[in-house]
């Protein structure tokens, strides 16, 4: 195919539909529905789609059906009404139309319009109480059926769609633009104003999993890649260092398992890079909770791994975790760094990193760096100092751990906000992150991440007087504003979308 100049997409199993029309196989039922119900004119949708982007190449769904043939149209949802679902044989509209001969373009006198020198005469109002987003929830779900049954992976279901019926975009594209809470709710409105379970959220959707499954791999593309890992060929994407789960929707937790003191070395650092920029785009995820696995956050580097190259290889060392770091401070999420237990060294800098950090009350924080010839090498001897400022910085530095900080020192120092007992502190974390995530707005929450971090360290008070207000000027024209203000008004909890 290849050869060809064409690019293949695997179907792993024989399916109606195959990965295309299979995707696309709810839309014909969805515009048979709508219109039975009433609920809008062919020429108002099809002027709605001519206005949009990505639609089809005919300029809307009925002038394309017509000129495609009605028949074609209800041979495709019998088939599909035997083989996939009975709700698809729900659609009565377009047989009447076939009885009655009125097939589209091929016999003169229209289904939906009347067609001459193969055109049709489309002329409407664009339909008002349509929404693109039901048209693509729709795509989104059955995209996640074929992966969920195995069919074809995320990335040819997209390459799929994108190339087969000409579009910039496909379902994974707007399944990684939008959150599960989202597309959930657009398809359970569906299924209940249309009473057909085809519309009904997927297995992934209703419980939560969208993210998760769109970034899965066929099952014969993980196992190759379990082999070259064992192997010791190619790259294993599993992560060994960390664990990474998401106790509530909108929360990420990363938590690191490496020895009994979950010590940081290349490994680490380089999988919670990857966890960071894989999260970057996440919209789902508001809030992202670092911690260790276990009693203990981290006591800093796994100093044995260092000391096997020159100077050259340790200041590169050094770069790469304080590179490594700076995507907490300036990832568009709420880092909250869960201290507990020893949180020494490189583990007190990773903690110093985050936007929040809340602690067991067992903590130890300390700097030892300086009684083993070394200083902070991982942003904390710069860091440090912007939070506490140079005296306090300099009492945690040069007394190389004398001045260990419990909770409440640190409490007292500004660097915690909340402490809890050992015992619930990784329950109470989440819940706190759970609770930052559905009560502040995305958009805003990175705004003033931004602000803070850079206008309170990097520029002069003026510039940061004239970044604050064109912060205010870019978050005037968010759908977030509008919902908070709203809530507000209403004294209800506000809805948050990011946008």
């Amino acid at each position: 195919m290849e050869k060809i100049g064409k690019t293949p997409i695997r179907v792993m199993k024989d399916t109606p539909g195959f990965v295309v029309n299979r995707v696309n196989a709810p839309e014909s039922l969805f515009f048979c529905l709508l219109l039975e119900k009433g609920m809008a004119k062919p020429e108002e949708v099809d002027a709605f789609a001519r206005g949009g982007q990505g639609g089809p190449p005919m300029g809307g769904p009925y002038e394309l059906m017509d000129y495609v043939g009605i028949d074609t149209v209800v041979h495709s949802l019998d088939y599909y009404a035997r083989t996939l679902s009975p709700d698809y044989g729900k659609c009565r509209l377009f047989h009447s139309m076939v009885e009655k001969g009125m097939l589209g373009a091929k016999t003169g006198r229209g289904g939906f319009y009347e067609w001459k020198d193969h055109r049709a005469g489309t002329k409407g109002k664009a339909a008002e109480n349509i929404d693109l987003l039901d048209v693509l929830a729709l795509e989104v779900n059955e995209a996640v059926k074929l992966i969920e049954d195995a069919i074809s992976s995320p990335e040819d279901i997209e390459a799929g769609v994108k190339l087969g019926m000409n579009r910039p975009f496909g379902p994974i594209s707007v399944a990684s633009s939008l959150t599960n809470a989202e597309i959930r709710a657009k398809l359970q409105k569906l299924h209940e104003t249309f009473g057909v379970d085809v519309f009904a959220p997927a297995k992934s959707i209703a419980e939560g999993r969208l993210r998760e499954i769109i970034q899965s791999k066929p099952a014969a593309q993980e196992k190759k890649e379990e082999r070259a890992e064992a192997g010791g060929g190619g790259v294993g994407t599993a992560a060994k260092y960390l664990k990474v789960d998401r106790p509530s929707s909108r929360v990420a937790r990363i938590m690191i398992s490496n020895t009994r003191n979950n010590l940081i070395n290349h490994e680490v650092l380089t999988e919670l890079e990857e966890e960071l920029n894989r999260l970057w785009n996440d919209r789902e995820v508001v809030s992202i909770i670092i911690t260790g696995e276990g009693k203990n956050t981290s006591a800093g580097a796994q100093l044995t791994q260092y000391f096997s190259g020159g100077p050259v290889d340790f200041m590169e060392a050094s770069r790469k975790g304080e590179r490594v770091y700076k995507l907490l401070q300036e990832i568009p999420k709420i880092t909250i760094a869960e201290m507990k237990g020893y949180t020494l060294g490189g583990g007190f800098e990773l903690s110093l990193s985050c936007d929040l950090r809340v602690a067991s009350e067992d903590l130890v924080a300390g700097f030892p760096e300086v009684t083993l010839g070394l200083v902070p090498g991982w942003s904390g001897s710069q860091r440090l100092a912007r939070l506490v400022g140079i005296s306090r910085a300099m009492q945690y530095i040069l007394t190389g751990g004398d001045r260990r900080g419990g909770a409440s020192e640190l409490v007292a120092d500004g660097l915690i906000y909340r402490v809890f007992p050992p015992e619930s502190v990784d329950e109470e974390t989440v819940k706190l992150a759970s609770e930052l995530a559905s009560r502040v707005s995305p958009v805003a929450a990175a705004a003033a991440k931004r602000l803070v971090n850079r206008g309170g360290a990097d520029v002069a008070y003026d510039s940061g007087l004239e970044m604050e207000a064109m912060a205010m000027g870019m978050l005037y024209g968010t759908e977030d504003l509008k919902e908070g203000i709203s809530a507000f008004l209403q004294k209800r909890k506000p809805e948050f979308k990011g946008r």
